[in-house]
């Protein structure tokens, strides 16, 4: 009778629902900053101070050659879908081409992360920017918001920047919301890196009520450090002089550091300064500037400890698995960098506790009316006020390394990436710097690895493509990552491919020679920052069984064959006047590397909108869809 009594316990014990118990698929979290550079945090080398990152970083790992797609919006359909923005839908960016790979919008052909996890049982919160729509109006359409795609809580913005004390597009769920009407948030002083941080913290703590035996994917996206240069007072006054010695002495700085972090090779030499210091013309400006811009990093990174501290709190942090990343380099943009042509206005009224803020650069109005002012007479930081960073300070946030958001340089497309997961990353690991190359396009594959999840074939009424990237478990434990191809990116025409030869990584980074208005990496250059050397040594190490005056002639004629339909899609007479002003024949010796039967992408002259022929055909040894890549060395 005892032994069936203790059979019947078991039994019962078995039966329980699993929502009583605790998960045992990890939560995942999934944190990622706007327009900073390589450098910005402090386990990367900075003189900002980000303990919560350093210590998740301590307790885990640090990536050095992870990529993103060097623009806020390509890289969030990247991430969310695991796919090339290109097939994801958002090749260039969120306005509609009516071309394919270029529809401004999530396709119906891909998943989001959000959607994934929802069929394994996971409950799915936002916070942040989302920006992977074209579609920003109150009343929508709104089938590619959030809620929309897998997220079943949201608190955020729709578009892709704006003021950090009112942000334009601000939602809750599917409805605009203004920092004045909200219902479930009223702080004493509303800033935005702060709203996204206390609203991740609000999801965690009613999914605790709500749903306390379910796993939860949380994505969270800043918009930090993306201009304008806005932050508190006194997150401003941590940084008082810090500045002050210039772009060279803190560049150096931080050069050493990423040496004496093991991050970079002891013997390499810092690419070329973009600016002078002692040419600045407004010093006390740029100084106050790059205070601004640190501030802004060091509220999020406290922001991000107490998302932490929640899961820390609730007991759930030892199965946390936390993902930090960045999407695109520093920013060199000239926004708010001017003064204006025309007297700001004085006209304007306040918007009251319902109005929505419609700008997100000037001219506009702060809420109670006041005119926005840029320029070198407005110092950043409050309300009132619009710049970017500048060139010379995304030069030093993005070192080692050269060029910026934007291009497929190292310093657009390098992201710092720090995981930690205690109970999924053995303890002797802690710490431990990770030098094979990762890329947006893995955290889908992370993360249905991570839960256990198959990628869907199918969702809804819908086709699904298979998924580009591979997990990364297999590196957080220690071991080698296996794919079946290179790495791609382009944007815009700056075209980079990353592949593995043997044990050595070979880097192309390029931009198609028409279209470049700037210095571009050739194959060799683009690996200096890791084996440093002249060219030909460059050369050897990377390419042993190539000789350096290697050429491909027929990959060579194939190029010229796309040139020559270029030609007819765009007009020889931009062509011509386009390699005119770059001084380039475009006769160099390319290299064509297809993934696809087809060839879909053919873009546009001086920056003129991507155009693109579905006709063209190739071989079938195959680049993702809706993209090719090209290393031309020519100028």
């Amino acid at each position: 009778m005892r032994y069936l009594f203790i059979c019947l316990a078991v039994a019962w014990g078995f039966a329980q629902p699993l929502s009583a118990a605790e998960p045992t698929q990890p939560n995942i979290v999934i944190i990622m900053a706007d327009d900073m550079g390589f450098s910005d945090i402090g386990c990367y080398g900075s003189e900002i101070k980000t303990p919560v990152l350093d210590k998740l970083a301590a307790n885990g790992l640090r990536f050095t050659q992870f990529y993103n797609t060097s623009r806020c919006c390509p890289t969030r359909a990247s991430l969310l879908t695991g796919m090339y923005q290109h097939q994801a839908g958002i090749g260039l960016m969120t306005g509609d081409n009516k071309l394919p790979g270029y529809r401004g919008e999530l396709g119906r052909d891909v998943v989001t992360i959000a959607e994934a996890l929802g069929t394994g049982g996971y409950r799915r919160y936002m916070s942040g920017k989302w920006h992977v729509t074209k579609h920003t109006r109150p009343q929508g359409p709104k089938e590619n918001w959030p809620l929309q795609r897998g997220f079943e809580k949201f608190y955020g913005t729709i578009i892709g920047a704006g003021s950090f004390f009112d942000p334009a597009t601000l939602c809750r769920g599917d409805e605009f919301i203004t920092p004045l009407n909200d219902k479930k948030y009223q702080p004493k002083t509303y800033y935005y890196t702060d709203a996204i941080s206390d609203n991740a913290v609000a999801f965690l703590q009613e999914h605790e009520k709500e749903s306390p035996g379910k796993p939860v994917f949380l994505y969270v996206s800043y918009t930090t450090a993306h201009w304008p240069m806005h932050a508190l007072p006194e997150d401003i006054a941590r940084y008082k002089g810090v500045y002050d010695s210039g772009f060279q002495k803190i560049r150096a700085a931080r050069f050493a550091r990423l040496k004496e972090l093991g991050l970079i090779r002891k013997d390499l030499k810092l690419s070329p300064q973009s600016d002078d210091w002692e040419k600045a013309p407004n010093k006390e400006w740029d100084i106050r500037n790059m205070e601004v811009y640190a501030a802004m990093v060091d509220n999020m990174d406290r922001g991000i400890g107490r998302i932490v501290a929640e899961f820390e709190r609730q007991g759930k942090l030892e199965n946390t698995l936390i993902m930090y990343l960045q999407d695109n380099g520093a920013c060199a943009e000239g926004f708010g960098r001017y003064k204006p042509n025309r007297p700001y206005r004085t006209d304007y009224k306040p918007l009251g506790r319902d109005g929505f803020q419609t700008k997100i650069w000037p001219p506009m109005q702060t809420r109670d009316g006041r005119p926005v002012k840029n320029g070198p007479d407005a110092m950043a930081g409050p309300e009132d006020t619009f710049t970017g960073v500048g060139r010379g300070w995304a030069n030093v946030s993005n070192t080692p390394f050269r060029e910026y958001k934007h291009f497929a340089h190292e310093g657009g497309i390098s992201s710092p990436f720090i995981v930690s997961w205690p109970k999924g990353i053995d303890p002797k690991n802690n710490g431990r710097i990770e030098r094979q190359p990762g890329h947006l396009i893995d955290l889908m594959s992370t993360c249905l690895d991570a839960a256990g999840v198959k990628h869907p074939r199918k969702f809804g009424e819908n086709d699904i493509q298979p998924v580009e990237g591979v997990s990364l478990l297999p590196a957080f434990r220690g071991g080698k990552l296996v794919r079946k191809d290179a790495l791609y990116c382009e944007r815009a025409d700056s075209i980079k491919r990353r592949a593995a030869r043997t044990v050595l990584d070979e880097i192309f980074s390029c931009i198609t020679a028409w279209l470049a208005p700037f210095i571009c990496f050739t194959a060799e250059e683009a690996w200096l920052a890791r084996f440093p050397g002249d060219a030909d040594s460059v050369h050897l190490r990377l390419f042993p069984d190539i000789p350096a005056d290697w050429q491909d002639d027929e990959l060579a004629a194939k190029w010229s064959k796309i040139r020559e339909i270029r030609r007819v899609v765009t007009g020889a007479l931009e062509i011509e006047r386009a390699e005119k002003r770059i001084g380039s024949s475009l006769q160099a010796h390319p290299v064509v590397h297809t993934t696809k039967a087809y060839l879909d992408v053919m873009s546009g002259v001086d920056g003129a909108e991507i155009t693109i022929t579905s006709d063209i055909t190739l071989t079938a040894d195959a680049a993702p869809a809706g993209a090719f890549t090209i290393e031309d060395v020519a100028g």
